[in-house]
């Protein structure tokens, strides 16, 4: 990629005030390209369009908008090699897992290209003669969208789709480590014919750009995934002027492994679940609850798989986990391996930094064994490639323990019982439950949303979306 990557704004690519070089956490040398930043004076140009657009876009033709979601599916599926080689390269995920995450945003447009035909209504009769009563959903008007670094183009499609589905103009804010595959996705979603004003791209800082989105009284709804912390930010500033919000803000997943678990499916989904994509997903399985009957050889098994898998650069034939997105979070991962030992945390494999044959911020998948549930490593969410195993007495003492968190997105059971997997779905404090799966890794057609503070609002993803993205309305008529 060369020359600036400007924003979308208005229906012009503009430039920023500055630009901002995207880096490849695989090789520092390697620059994926320089993109404009917004200030705030921008970031209110696109959200003036975006009002200004958002009367006729939500009166539009349902087939119109269906058709330019579809299309916008299909160039990503056309393109999946090509897009997924940039999300490896800027956020670290496999090659193998940027093409799939491409996929995954690909089939995102298109469900909502065809769910934009399923909107429907209903119709009453009024408890008072002669009244008819409808009930409808409308578009909001203008929604800011505010992403997270880690899933580069999924999660930007599944607020960004049903956005566009439901009649509503977008202003988009990508994450500032991650520019690259928001901005050819918005060049696909330009050319599949949008009308100008609808769909916005502002590239920059969340203290500017994003706190400009959550402030504005045009703005009337706001979806964001990111940290508890920036998220509960972002409530108070939405709430403040009776904005709708939409939060989706992490996890601190537990994967139950109970005495009766086929062995080599529970260390599969612990290592899928907790090490790929680097750990760097908000559903990654960090606690390890194992009770006491397999836990000698389940720490046996994990330590020897662990020692297979090949941390190396993401677009490398052979690797299994990338490096981990930038210095800063693999300070903070190192920072938490001192942490868990000084908590008295055994670390029998990992934590180290790594280097390779190209500059980047490598790890060593990190495993803590004999922890327990008070430790910071336990409680406090890290987002990379480290987990820790807890011991339980049997199956009563790890619900008790999966559940003592103030996160609940996803988790996990490993186990032969029927009973003790259908008590689990039924008690598990979390928005989402697995029953021998990967507690990371969901459809797009289903709902996706946590329990506690991983989540607030309403359900994203699949007929669910609805609910955030459009408001109700009840009219009467007199026959």
């Amino acid at each position: 990629m060369s020359g600036l990557k400007k924003n979308y704004i208005a229906g012009e690519w503009v430039e920023g005030v500055s630009g901002e070089d995207n880096i490849n956490p695989s090789d520092t040398t390697d620059v994926v390209g320089t993109y404009a930043w917004a200030d705030s004076a921008q970031t209110e140009r696109a959200i003036e369009a975006a009002s200004a657009a958002a009367p006729a876009w939500g009166q539009s033709s349902i087939q119109k908008r269906s058709d330019a979601l579809d299309a916008i599916g299909n160039e990503l599926i056309a393109r999946k090699e090509e897009l997924g080689e940039l999300v490896a390269r800027e956020e670290g995920k496999t090659l193998l897992e940027g093409i799939g995450e491409t996929v995954r945003a690909a089939q995102i447009f298109k469900f909502f290209g065809a769910e934009t035909l399923r909107l429907n209504g209903e119709i009453f009769d009024s408890v008072r003669p002669g009244l008819d009563v409808t009930i409808t959903r409308a578009p909001l008007g203008v929604v800011g969208l505010i992403l997270p670094w880690n899933f580069p183009i999924a999660i930007p499609a599944w607020k960004v789709a049903p956005a566009l589905a439901y009649g509503n103009s977008v202003v988009f804010k990508p994450a500032e480590l991650v520019p690259a595959t928001a901005h050819v996705m918005s060049e696909i979603i330009v050319n599949a014919g949008i009308p100008d004003g609808v769909f916005n791209l502002v590239m920059g800082s969340g203290s500017e750009v994003g706190t400009t989105i959550v402030n504005h009284q045009k703005v009337t709804g706001i979806s964001f995934t990111g940290s508890v912390e920036t998220g509960q930010s972002v409530a108070r500033g939405a709430v403040s002027r009776m904005a709708k919000v939409q939060l989706e803000m992490g996890g601190k997943n537990p994967l139950i492994v109970l005495d009766d678990a086929d062995l080599t499916t529970a260390v599969d989904c612990a290592i899928n679940g907790a090490y790929f994509s680097t750990g760097q997903r908000c559903t990654a399985s960090s606690r390890l609850i194992v009770t006491e009957g397999i836990y000698d050889k389940f720490v046996s098994s994990m330590r020897e798989r662990l020692s297979t898998l090949v941390v190396d650069h993401a677009l490398k034939a052979g690797t299994d986990i990338g490096p981990v997105v930038d210095e800063r979070q693999l300070q903070k991962n190192l920072d938490y391996i001192q942490i868990g030992v000084e908590e008295g945390a055994k670390l029998v494999y990992g934590g180290e930094r790594l280097s390779r044959d190209t500059p980047g911020f490598y790890m060593s998948p990190a495993l803590f064994i004999d922890t327990s549930p008070n430790m910071r490593i336990n409680r406090e969410e890290i987002f990379g490639p480290i987990a820790s195993i807890i011991p339980a007495k049997g199956y009563d003492e790890a619900l008790a323990i999966a559940n003592d968190t103030d996160l609940g997105l996803s988790s996990g059971i490993i186990t032969t019982s029927l009973k003790h997997a259908s008590h689990f779905k039924r008690n598990i404090q979390a928005g989402v439950a697995m029953v021998n799966a990967p507690t990371a890794g969901v459809d797009y057609h289903v709902a996706f949303g946590g329990t506690k503070s991983s989540s607030y609002g309403a359900r994203e993803q699949g007929s669910y979306a609805k609910e955030f993205y459009t408001t109700v309305r009840t009219a009467y008529t007199q026959a």
